[in-house]
């Protein structure tokens, strides 16, 4: 069985401006094709190869984001789940891993006896309590430790189960070839069969969301939620450096595929996204 050939993209962005304008190219080919007598064989075959690289590459694609899901989860309930709690409780006495952890739970302590002062203050709690006062505390700071403790553990799980979980993926990649050739030129030829103008509106889409310079408190929140995913510390200079160059890194090989590739292919996508752009 055939599959789409990826060779047609490839020419196209390659292909050298002749005297003969591209549209006038394809208007013969289009009449060449009417007057073929196997056009009807051709389309029929073209149908068929069609249907089979759709059908496969759905196939691969779901094998490649399950996969790797499946494996982390199971790897973290059954495997990883009491290796690392028996671990833990048993042979370490460490309740964080990192500073971040030790700011923020310090943090919550203060917040919570500020909270106490406040209600004291107000007549909420009666001030000669104060043993039960500082029972309270002592409460809160143990709920705060294995809260924090919990956590630690939970970062471990998830450096091991993501790496698992990486393997699969990439032995997948490396196993299957030749679905992940299928599945790419799905790809190209799904991306490149679009309208000018939805080509356009993904294109600004995906700037403005990815890209967009206006949206460093996103990136902090997603840098953050992944550090705190893998135990590592919440390095605030990290994290700036991180968000001042890596989108800068972005929009740069965004502009050379959009003058590189996509400006030969569809030059009137590349005008219809300037023209939205502006």
């Amino acid at each position: 069985m055939k599959y789409w050939n990826l060779k047609k993209i490839n020419q196209l962005a390659f292909e050298k401006t002749g005297i003969i304008p591209r549209s006038m190219n394809k208007l013969f080919d289009r009449f060449r094709q009417e007057l073929n007598p196997n056009a009807e064989l051709e389309a029929l075959e073209e149908f068929k190869v069609a249907k089979y690289q759709t059908s496969t590459s759905v196939k691969y694609l779901i094998i490649l984001l399950v996969m790797p899901i499946l494996v982390n989860q199971i790897s973290k309930i059954f495997l990883l789940d009491p290796l690392i709690n028996y671990l833990w409780n048993t042979k370490t006495s460490y309740i964080f891993i990192n500073h971040s952890q030790e700011e923020r739970a310090f943090a919550d302590l203060q917040r919570f006896e500020e909270k106490l002062h406040f209600e004291i203050l107000i007549g909420k709690i009666d001030t000669k309590l104060s043993e039960k006062i500082e029972d309270r505390v002592s409460k809160k700071a143990l709920e705060i430790a294995l809260e924090y403790s919990k956590e630690s553990s939970n970062a471990i799980k998830n450096i091991l189960s993501d790496i698992l979980s990486v393997v699969i993926f990439i032995s997948i990649l490396i196993v299957n070839k030749r679905q992940f050739s299928i599945l790419k030129s799905f790809i190209n030829e799904s991306i490149y069969g679009l309208s000018d103008t939805a080509k356009a509106f993904l294109i600004i889409l995906f700037t403005d969301i990815f890209v967009g310079f206006h949206s460093p408190h996103g990136w902090e929140i997603v840098i953050e939620a992944i550090l705190r995913h893998l135990g590592l510390p919440e390095s605030r200079d990290f994290i700036f450096i991180f968000i001042s160059t890596f989108p800068v890194i972005l929009d740069t090989i965004f502009k050379y595929w959009i003058f590189r590739y996509l400006n030969k292919i569809s030059p009137s996508a590349v005008a219809t996204y300037r023209n939205m752009n502006e």
